[in-house]
């Protein structure tokens, strides 16, 4: 304690300023003071803010965001050992360059000294910052990221949450295969994930007796669909398989309208399940389309699904990416709870998030070598202005119903 300059305070005044500070103690109870001076758990990641997936990763950050903002008015995430101490962001835009986000992670670990970590938004990123979180020892739970490349990373301190591109495949492949489909056109945009995925698939298809009279693959830059999809419409396929992102699966949906593509089938690998694609069309024209997804908040065996949906739609004004936002969410359920088992130890964290078997909006998830071996992927289709899982039967939420034209 420090007095004013010239102002003596005698044994008597000390004594009772201690006094006083014990009473309060006994008032507020010791719970109190020592949640008021909490430290901040201070957690680090970097984040697409600006370039090429600037737009698309605020259904990322908009889940970590909910999910703190929930931990703190909860009074702080619990650590064990510790009790509760409120969080703390430590946030770098990455710039949509994976280069970037090693940096940004090194920058977390070595000099903020962050207590945990986030992931960043997208597969290359996962990839980038593998060696760092490796060669530091830092548990990262990852989300957004899809390669087989990341099984060959043999990773001990990152675990990979959503399924692998062999695994998609033959989930879509087995769709199709059960709906009957004897032709399916398959076009594929040329980046990592959606090439990967026509690399699994392709011998899928051959085996169930699937023809595939149009193979085409487009650039990033690609602004107009509608001489590819000439072709399409010249072989009458069943359905149509586009391995596309948010941006390309837009040009489809337009050119496909005006070329008159009516199939029953039309499957979009990402982006209609993104609020923006809502928000791009009416809700007759893109009824009926199927995407990649195996969450719906209307799955009543997967506790807090439907309470996450109305949380993050009440906080951000739209609903959650039923892919990005929900898988990020888990992540942050997972950290949650390994962390109130663990500490922040991080040789504990590593070994609980290895061994224990997590509750999410998604259902359980548990790992073995780092993959997720719980949950399965499935298949979404736009219903009734909504979102229903339709694939697989265990996890469907509703039937498959074919596509009636574009309204």
């Amino acid at each position: 304690m420090m007095s004013r300059p010239g102002i003596k305070l005698s044994r008597r005044q000390l004594l009772g300023g201690a006094a006083s500070a014990a009473a309060v103690a006994a008032t507020q109870g010791l719970g109190g003071l020592a949640q008021a001076a909490a430290r901040p758990v201070r957690i680090g990641f970097s984040m697409a803010k600006t370039g090429y997936l600037g737009m698309a990763s605020p259904v990322a950050l908009q889940a970590y965001e909910l999910w703190k903002a929930q931990v703190n008015e909860a009074g702080g995430l619990e650590i064990a050992g510790e009790g509760r101490r409120p969080v703390e962001f430590v946030i770098y835009d990455d710039q949509s360059e994976p280069v970037k986000a090693a940096e940004a992670y090194e920058k977390l670990i070595s000099r903020d000294k962050v207590d945990l970590l986030l992931a960043p938004y997208g597969t290359p990123f996962h990839i980038a910052i593998g060696p760092v979180v490796e060669r530091h020892r830092v548990p990262l739970i990852g989300n957004t990221a899809t390669t087989t490349l990341l099984r060959d990373l043999k990773a001990r301190y990152m675990w990979f949450t959503q399924s692998m591109p062999d695994a998609y495949a033959r989930m879509l492949a087995g769709f199709l295969a059960a709906q009957g489909v004897k032709s399916a056109s398959l076009l594929t945009l040329q980046l990592p994930a959606s090439l990967e995925t026509k690399k699994f698939v392709m011998p899928l298809l051959k085996e169930a007796g699937i023809a595939v009279p149009v193979n085409s693959e487009y650039a990033v830059s690609v602004s107009d669909m509608t001489g590819m999809l000439g072709s399409v419409k010249n072989a009458k396929p069943q359905a149509v398989v586009a391995l596309s992102y948010p941006g390309d699966s837009v040009l489809y949906v337009n050119a496909a309208r005006e070329s008159g593509i009516d199939v029953p089938i039309q499957f979009l690998f990402i982006g209609p399940c993104t609020p923006f694609f809502f928000q791009k069309f009416s809700r007759p024209v893109i009824e009926g389309i199927v995407t990649l997804g195996e969450w719906a908040p209307s799955q009543a065996r997967w506790p807090g699904a439907k309470a996450f949906f109305d949380a993050y739609s009440a906080k951000w004004g739209e609903p959650p990416d039923y892919l990005d936002s929900t898988i990020c969410y888990a992540s942050c359920q997972i950290l949650q709870q390994a962390v109130a088992t663990a500490g922040l130890d991080r040789e504990k964290l590593r070994q609980t998030i290895s061994s224990d078997t997590f509750q999410t909006i998604k259902g359980p998830i548990r790992y073995a070598n780092a993959e997720n071996v719980s949950t399965v992927p499935g298949l979404l289709q736009i219903q009734n202005g909504g979102m229903e899982i339709v694939w697989p039967k265990e996890i469907a939420t509703a039937e498959f119903k074919p596509k009636k034209g574009w309204a």
